[in-house]
């Protein structure tokens, strides 16, 4: 019996870990989309920003934010303060048994945790891309991953006051996704828009990224990390109801994918008379993230209806947004914020256990904790040090000022 049970323990802690492999993976993934849809002059700032913040969100979460998240007081508000990652489980511990009886290493639980901080955080990169100081974005992501995120993050995932009152979110629609995209709202109102992006009389002039087949590389990443990310938060796989689950996770996941992309395709064309190859790529990441808040319940033909309605509101809220003259180059807001709340709104249409109301709650208290701490940050950093680069540096692009080097020197080097 005992060889038994740390076999499962071995074998949910290894699956663990490999789906936070994957999870991580996405960071290369948004470091693609991001520099295929920046202009060439940005291209290795974006890169720059992508993996320092990767790097920070790893050191944060490991200081403070991963005590913040899960070492507080049930059903609070106010996490306790503390730091690093406390100690790992015991042999004897896992031989007790019983409900309390942990079935997964507490530092896999750590890794897999990470990896979602830091892909809340790749959501605000794009957003601000092409125009903000490389380094007050590298200040306001320490704050980000070391701080808001983690309160949010123990309200729900930690056991606080919206957990208790029956908010769902299986993988992370609202807790990574909305949460990262309100950062990123927050940041780019403080910001502006990028320099000839729109013009008198609610012109909006589009400016194309530079590579295309590098931002659909990213998106292709960003679809198989994503298995990591949603089949990982089912977080066991060693019995055969575990092992099911885990499946159909995966299958939904597909689906809802499949769904968003298809969705935003025929959209596409049949308002821009053009099969918008972005447009289709945010509807696949659309789909992802409406499926993530549950991506265990619906069957996979819901799963596809549920990943196609956020393809088809991620092509609306772009084009609402620019009206609005809210310039996000990569399409952040509208794919992790409008679809996530969508995602999260969606979770009781085949989730009994959830209820509209719990939902809602949630929604408002992330968002709204996230969107107002992150203005506070931003403002802070603008009023300190400045978020904007000069209009010369942004006319250059921000790859010489910011990084001293250029992506693609033999496109200006003659």
């Amino acid at each position: 019996m005992e060889d038994l049970v740390q076999v499962k323990y071995a074998l949910d802690t290894f699956y663990f870990l490999i789906c936070g492999a994957l999870v991580m993976w996405m960071a290369a993934g948004f470091a693609m989309l991001e520099a295929g849809l920046v202009r060439a002059k940005n291209t290795t700032e974006i890169l720059t920003k992508n993996i320092a913040l990767y790097a920070i969100a790893c050191t944060m979460y490991l200081l403070v934010g991963y005590h913040l998240m899960y070492s507080s007081e049930a059903g609070g508000i106010l996490p306790s303060l503390g730091f690093l990652i406390g100690d790992e489980h015991t042999t004897e511990a896992v031989l007790a048994g019983g409900e309390d009886a942990p079935y997964y290493s507490a530092r896999s639980d750590f890794f897999f945790q990470v990896v979602f901080v830091a892909t809340s955080m790749s959501i605000v990169s794009g957003a601000v891309a092409e125009r903000m100081k490389l380094w007050a974005f590298l200040a306001f992501s320490v704050v980000m991953t070391g701080f808001i995120y983690p309160v949010s993050g123990y309200w729900t995932w930690g056991g606080g006051f919206l957990s208790e009152a029956g908010f769902s979110d299986f993988a992370g629609s609202g807790i990574v996704h909305m949460a990262g995209a309100a950062a990123a709202l927050a940041g780019v109102l403080m910001l502006g828009a990028r320099k000839g992006k729109y013009g008198p009389n609610g012109q909006v002039n589009a400016i194309p990224g530079s590579n295309m087949p590098l931002a659909t590389l990213g998106t292709f990443i960003l679809w198989m990390g994503w298995f990591g990310f949603n089949g990982g938060s089912e977080l066991k796989l060693s019995d055969v109801g575990e092992a099911n689950a885990v499946a159909q996770v995966f299958v939904n996941t597909n689906a809802g994918a499949a769904g968003g992309a298809i969705a935003a395709l025929i959209l596409a064309r049949l308002w821009f008379r053009k099969a918008d190859l972005t447009m289709v790529l945010n509807g696949a990441l659309a789909g992802l993230v409406a499926i993530t808040a549950d991506p265990l319940s619906p069957t996979a033909f819901a799963s596809t209806m549920i990943g196609a309605v956020g393809g088809l509101l991620v092509v609306f809220a772009i084009v609402t947004l620019d009206k609005l003259r809210i310039d996000d180059p990569v399409g952040a807001i509208s794919v992790h914020g409008v679809v996530g709340i969508w995602g999260l709104l969606a979770v009781p249409l085949s989730n009994g256990d959830a209820t509209l109301a719990a939902q809602l709650l949630g929604i408002v208290s992330i968002f709204g904790w996230v969107f107002v701490a992150s203005l506070v940050v931003w403002g802070v950093l603008k009023a300190l040090v400045g978020i904007r680069v000069s209009a010369e540096e942004e006319y250059e692009g921000v790859d010489i000022a910011e990084c001293g080097l250029e992506a693609y020197p033999e496109f200006t080097n003659k």
